[in-house]
């Protein structure tokens, strides 16, 4: 029997990236204070449709708007770590990446009165200790990686990389990767952002990314028996108007299509159904 899995995340950065990079104008403040608007929307969304989401919410996010981190939590969606700050691990060393984790599971319990079972690293990027210091910290599952488009894996610690030689493979973990890709992020499509050393575009048609979007999922249904797309979206960012509207629409394709929608520890689960066993890459 064919089984088919969308989650729907959300990034709730709101301000956080902006403050990280030191942009911190009152400009920049209010595009992230829009996400608070932008998640009541999203929120009503999922009530229509009765489904519910993760929401990967940094700390910073959780203890600048705790009404609406609330509001989350009480509609019932998953809440997972995304930092405290919105700082990459990459550029962090252990013992502050470490202080991030514990930090933001300190907020996450003070809402929910439990910590994270999920996390997602800020940029996506994880350092060389990440996935020691997930597992160490009680986490389940991480979602940063970009090794599947459609099926979970177990995460590697400690891969040897070097230019000259080939690549030395880590053990595989306990940690269950629940993988990602910008290309199914909102992120670098839709959002317009100049910094001091680059440009973000954005402002793509909505109704031809949907079309992207939803081409990923049949694929997965035409080729997969059983399979997990993610989609990452930032309220901010997925919550005007024109694009909450293809989002809308293409919620119900994807239901019309057959696609079941859990949240992310709800995938693991049926991850770890699927594959008692755990499964890797199979790259090698």
């Amino acid at each position: 029997m064919s089984q088919h899995f969308v989650c729907l995340t959300f990034d709730y950065d709101n301000a956080s990236p902006a403050i990280a990079r030191e942009m911190t104008t009152p400009t920049m403040i209010s595009r992230g204070d829009f996400g608070v608007v932008a998640a009541e929307r999203l929120l009503a969304l999922a009530r229509a449709f009765r489904i519910r989401t993760t929401w990967f919410i940094p700390g910073h996010t959780l203890e600048t708007y705790p009404a609406s981190c609330r509001a989350v939590f009480e509609a019932g969606h998953e809440i997972a770590h995304h930092g405290w700050t919105h700082r990459v691990p990459a550029t962090l060393g252990r013992e502050e990446e470490e202080r991030e984790l514990v930090r933001g599971n300190a907020a996450i319990k003070a809402l929910t009165g439990a910590h994270a079972r999920g996390y997602r690293s800020p940029a996506w990027d994880l350092s060389p200790h990440s996935i020691e210091l997930l597992l160490k910290h009680g986490f389940t599952y991480d979602s940063s990686l970009m090794g599947h488009d459609y099926l979970p894996y177990q995460a590697r610690d400690g891969d040897v990389v070097s230019l000259h030689e080939p690549i030395r493979r880590g053990a595989q973990t306990a940690l269950v990767e629940m993988p990602i890709s910008w290309s199914l992020d909102d992120y670098p499509v839709f959002e317009f952002m100049r910094t001091p050393t680059s440009t973000n575009a954005g402002l793509m048609n909505a109704e031809l990314v949907g079309q992207n979007w939803f081409a990923d999922y049949q694929y997965m249904a035409e080729h997969y028996d059983w399979g997990v797309l993610t989609y990452t979206f930032h309220p901010h960012v997925i919550g005007r108007g024109h694009r909450l509207l293809m989002l809308e629409a293409l919620i119900g394709k994807l239901r019309a299509a057959g696609a079941v929608f859990l949240t992310m520890e709800e995938a693991v689960v049926e991850y770890r159904t699927r594959y008692p066993d755990g499964r890797s890459e199979n790259i090698a």
